[in-house]
């Protein structure tokens, strides 16, 4: 057999098998490439044919061969439905789909949300089909991140708009031509203002969490934005992104400005944990082959990232609306100059998200976590987790755990429910997977069932100078 010493180690494709399996064997002086390797590297590089852009039947043929391949880590299924009726199809990976497991945490990414930003949509269902051909390959990081999350994946929230795009393609695709759902709405200028109430509770000392909806939400938005909001209540998701086109950049809240707009000028909005969404938005920036140099599509961001309101203020967007509304962290990531990039350029830009995307989910197990319970060990939903320093409580889900991300250091965090005492302790957040802890909460005597309640829940209508959240 002739054998080829090589000097240089051979790059590893991410199409290759698992890296338990031996492709390249070492020789005195170099390398050697197995026999049959040539043959599967030819493979290699007629996958990057398989890169294309999917249509909404494209689509959906996707997720199920997916769910087909990974049987019993996915699930596949509607949200709702556009206005044109089409569905909006998520994609679960679990090691058991469709359930909630006390402690595992849950994280969505939501691509497409302007119809003619596709390259987060392809991205998508290609890290779906990353995720599932990883598992069964024996990645042990990829096998891990699946036993320990419940991952939902929604290629694209808007199909409406992208097959308005999609009839152009990316040659004549204008800047605005398909961005909106069918009606042209924009859907990121489609969920209820709730940055209006919360800087009204800043000034207050009201309410700084879960803000109520108005009455009549459901007849403001769009059916995509009721499928999502619903979505979202449904779920304790715990952190999110959003996945955008135009820019290189990862974006993070607030997008809406606490000042008037003045032309010309912006003004940062930080959120009480803006340390924490600068470390998520870095997270990803620096796991991406370029976005953390800064300049990018004719723009500067420093490392990659930019708060949403200092780069230009935005109202009614959703990743707002995750932190007002939802225990959810969310920020926007915008992945490309083109919002319409050719097919020519998919296989590079997956090559340059991939270890993002998946560092990004990693993210998802920092923090503290654990179960709020009473005498009985009976799981205590909606109690208020409030970490001292941070003008922002998440709430204990159905099964009584909560989820609160932190960077390392040493808390003092507090646990509240109507008529149980209050819980306190110190807790240090490391490096590495979230600390665990739980509370215990003992009834309060009945005479104290009414005293005063935590500030975070204060203030739980709107004001009367509030009713109407900015102009529709």
């Amino acid at each position: 057999m002739l054998v080829v010493c090589m000097r240089e180690r051979q790059k590893k494709k991410s199409s290759l098998p698992s890296p338990s399996t031996p492709a390249i064997m070492h020789c005195r002086g170099g390398t050697f490439l197995l026999p049959w390797l040539p043959a599967l590297l030819a493979g290699v590089l007629a996958a990057s044919s398989e890169f294309s852009h999917h249509r909404y039947e494209d689509m959906v043929r996707a997720l199920f061969a997916v769910h087909n391949q990974c049987p019993y880590i996915t699930r596949i299924y509607s949200v709702g439905r556009s206005v044109e009726a089409r569905h909006l199809y998520v994609l679960e990976f679990s090691d058991n789909p469709g359930i909630h497991e006390a402690l595992e945490p849950e994280f969505k990414y939501v691509g497409n949300m302007h119809g003619n930003e596709v390259l987060g949509r392809e991205l998508l269902i290609k890290f779906s089909q990353f995720l599932c051909e990883e598992f069964q390959a024996g990645n042990q990081r990829i096998m891990r991140l699946i036993y320990d999350t419940r991952i939902h994946i929604m290629p694209s929230m808007n199909p409406d708009g992208y097959e308005v795009a999609a009839r152009q393609g990316p040659e004549f695709n204008g800047y605005l031509v398909g961005r909106g759902n069918v009606r042209e709405i924009d859907l990121n200028r489609n969920f209820p203002d709730l940055n209006a109430l919360m800087y009204y509770y800043e000034r207050t000392n009201g309410r700084n969490h879960h803000l109520p909806l108005p009455d009549n939400w459901e007849q403001q938005v769009e059916p995509e934005t009721h499928a999502v909001i619903k979505w979202m209540q449904n779920h304790n998701f715990v952190l999110s992104a959003n996945l955008h086109g135009g820019a290189v950049v990862a974006n993070y809240p607030f997008d809406k400005s606490r000042d008037a707009r003045i032309r010309g000028r912006t003004t940062y909005a930080a959120t009480a944990d803006d340390k924490i969404f600068r470390n998520l938005a870095k997270a990803y920036s620096y796991a991406h082959s370029w976005m953390h140099n800064g300049w990018n599509c004719g723009d500067y961001f420093d490392e990659g990232i930019t708060n949403g309101a200092s780069w230009y203020s935005l109202s009614k967007g959703m990743q707002d609306f995750n932190y007002l509304h939802t225990n959810c962290f969310e920020i926007t990531l915008e992945l490309s100059c083109d919002k319409f990039p050719p097919e020519s350029s998919l296989p590079r830009e997956w090559l340059g998200n991939r270890e993002a995307l998946v560092s990004f989910v990693e993210e998802v197990h920092h923090g503290i976590k654990g179960m709020v319970l009473d005498d009985n060990n009976n799981p205590i939903k909606n109690a208020e987790i409030s970490v001292s320093g941070v003008n922002h409580d998440v709430t204990s889900g159905v099964h009584g755990d909560y989820f609160r991300l932190l960077l390392p250091g040493t808390y003092t965090v507090t646990a509240s429910a109507p008529g149980y005492t209050v819980s306190s302790s110190t807790v240090t957040v490391g490096p590495a997977e979230a600390t665990l802890h739980n509370f215990y909460l003992k009834k309060a005597p009945k005479q104290n069932v009414k005293t005063k309640q935590h500030h975070g829940r204060r203030n739980l209508s709107f004001p009367k100078s509030n009713l109407k959240l900015g102009p529709r």
